[in-house]
């Protein structure tokens, strides 16, 4: 008697980490997000096991599964990876270089902060010489094609003949992925933009576009034709309001590249970083200005970072600090205040909020220094984020400055970190941030002893330092 199909079950995803969960819930038990879980249907699936053992493996066809060839490590040659630039030199940086064939990049950021610009730009300068498809799911042909004569870039994406395979920018508006695919395996592109991966939808699945199960399907579906076909793929992915990619957490982890879009909306300047990266630095920074005629390499971050002042101003010091490969100079300012509350402020722009109350008890602590009953205000300017622990000096010092009301040298350079101890320790590539310091017509530096270079660097005074006090006698 032939066995009776079985019925399709439902399951509840988490659209914030994607585990998967029996029943719904007003709280995911894995994460802890609340009204995260969404109904999915899960298909039955063949047994594995169907004729005892693993050696009767059977697939979903019903055919004996045979073993797969195994390779020794040592027989794999490694080969070189071919980049294509993509015509911006800030993007080819964050990248690693360039394009990758058969990769996969994930681009999130606010609304209007500049993705689809950006994306748009990078592919009217590839069509210049290699085929591009831009698929729109949210926007209409009409649309794109006035941005993109706003931007002037009509003329450079229309360089190579659109009807050889040379080049040449097509428009594709669609949000079903089987049709993308086809058309995509018609036209051979070498860069797939899709704008965005949030509006796409496949037909095997019956939820709305957007939700947990179509995001991955969706995503499953364009990396697995962008490594059958070595095509460079762009997806385009929407943010929640904490500032994450929207969609399940696994969308991280199937793609090879993961770029953040960081700065105000009403701000000229724009970042993008890299959060992970297969083949490049992570944590890597791209710095844009956003212009009337779309966004612009800054090639020097540092004069955009680095306020001068015609005159020494107390709460400002200098910082040299490191995103990817780049070292850049940040101007790191603090304001303290009497405070009229019982519980004190911290505030901190573009620092660590945590890093700077447990820095005010390291300098109570071995510098003598109480700030028990001071609001402390500190920003690094330009707009940066800085995450790394080598702010520690440079924070305190400008804490110090405007407790005091003291100023600090407008030609002083200042990195390192500070442990529990009151130890200075060193970070990471001290040399290339002393030459651009110097490089950048600063005379002095205060760093960790273990970060100077034996030469030294000409035209700068370095101060080596081993413990906070040694940091609070050199000023």
């Amino acid at each position: 008697m032939a066995q009776r199909p079985k019925k399709p079950r439902s399951a509840y995803v988490c659209n914030a980490c994607g585990a998967q969960q029996p029943k719904w819930a007003g709280q995911c038990p894995d994460c802890g997000a609340w009204n995260s879980l969404e109904e999915v249907v899960v298909a039955p699936t063949p047994s594995a096991r169907a004729g005892g053992g693993w050696a009767g493996a059977v697939g979903p066809g019903g055919a004996a599964l045979s073993p797969s060839e195994v390779l020794s490590l040592a027989q794999v040659t490694p080969e070189q990876q071919t980049r294509a630039p993509s015509g911006i030199g800030e993007l080819d940086r964050v990248l690693g270089g360039g394009l990758v064939p058969g990769s996969v990049v994930l681009i999130g950021g606010d609304p209007g902060i500049g993705k689809s610009t950006l994306l748009l730009q990078a592919a009217a300068a590839v069509a210049a010489h290699q085929p591009v498809l831009y698929v729109t799911g949210e926007e209409s042909p009409q649309q794109v094609s006035l941005r993109a004569h706003r931007l002037g870039l009509v003329a450079e994406s229309t360089a190579a003949d659109p009807s050889a395979a040379g080049g040449g920018l097509r428009l594709l508006a669609e949000t079903g992925v089987e049709q993308i695919l086809v058309t995509a395996a018609a036209q051979r592109p070498q860069v797939l933009i899709v704008d965005s991966i949030q509006t796409l939808c496949t037909d095997a699945l019956a939820s709305a576009p957007g939700s947990v199960s179509q995001v991955r399907e969706t995503a499953a579906q364009l990396v697995r034709f962008a490594k059958l076909t070595a095509t460079t793929v762009f997806l385009v992915g929407h943010v929640t309001k904490e500032g994450a990619l929207a969609g399940p957490r696994v969308l991280e982890h199937m793609v090879d590249t993961v770029l953040y879009f960081e700065g105000e909306a009403d701000g000229t300047h724009r970042l993008v970083r890299a959060v992970k990266n297969r083949f490049g630095a992570v944590n890597e920074l791209g710095v844009f200005a956003m212009t009337d005629k779309g966004l612009r390499e800054v090639r020097n971050p540092s004069a955009i970072f680095l306020a001068r002042h015609d005159r020494p101003v107390p709460g400002s010091v200098v910082l040299v600090t490191r995103e990817g490969t780049r070292p850049m100079l940040v101007e790191v300012q603090a304001l303290v205040d009497q405070s009229p509350l019982a519980n004190p402020r911290r505030v901190a722009v573009g620092l660590e909020q945590n890093r700077l109350a447990m820095l005010l008890a390291v300098l109570h602590r071995h510098g003598g220094i109480a700030m028990f009953d001071q609001d402390v205000f500190v920003n690094a300017v330009g707009g940066v984020r800085v995450t790394e622990t080598a702010a520690d000096l440079a924070l305190l010092l400008a804490v110090l400055s405007s407790h005091r009301d003291r100023p600090l040298p407008l030609d002083l350079a200042v990195f390192g970190e500070i442990g529990l101890s009151g130890e200075i320790r060193p970070v990471p590539n001290g040399p290339d941030r002393l030459r651009e310091a110097a490089k950048h017509g600063l005379k002095q530096a205060i760093v960790p002893k273990a970060n100077v270079p034996k030469g030294g660097v000409q035209g700068l005074a370095i101060k080596p330092v081993l413990a906070l006090a040694e940091a609070l006698d050199a000023i």
